[in-house]
């Protein structure tokens, strides 16, 4: 049985959110750690902090979740996965997708690293289109 790991850093995120979580707790990995530091920069989440275990598989992401001081609404409205193990979807540099006409992010892996599509665009490079955040 294979799970895919990015739905499932997305499905912890969206989950947590809709609970009114603080803080939510992910397994760690090199690319959840970078779409993090996206989620972080771009003012997704409050704050976060990689922990180390003992071994390997313990590594865990602790995500401080955002939401709006007096309204308490959340940072991150929706969160969907677009390529999957199943359908992986790929944009070259003049098609990158543009999310809720530039006010949200696109998460692209490219061969520069883990980006978000505005980044993409200025360096003319394309790759797969991880998920959307808005």
């Amino acid at each position: 049985m294979y799970t895919d790991p990015i739905a499932d850093y997305l499905t912890r995120i969206r989950n947590a959110v809709n609970a009114k979580h603080r803080i939510v707790e992910i397994p760690a990995s090199n690319l959840k750690k970078a779409m993090t530091k996206i989620l972080f920069e771009k003012g997704y989440i409050l704050n976060y902090k990689f922990e180390e275990g003992e071994k390997k598989s313990q590594n865990v992401i602790k995500i401080a979740l955002k939401y709006h001081p007096v309204t308490k609404i959340p940072a991150i409205s929706t969160i969907d996965r677009i390529s999957r193990p199943g359908l992986r979807k790929y944009a070259d540099s003049e098609n990158l997708p543009r999310v809720m006409n530039g006010l949200g992010i696109a998460i692209i892996s490219t061969s520069q690293g883990v980006m978000t599509d505005k980044e993409a665009r200025k360096l003319h490079i394309g790759g797969e289109v991880l998920c959307y955040v808005s």
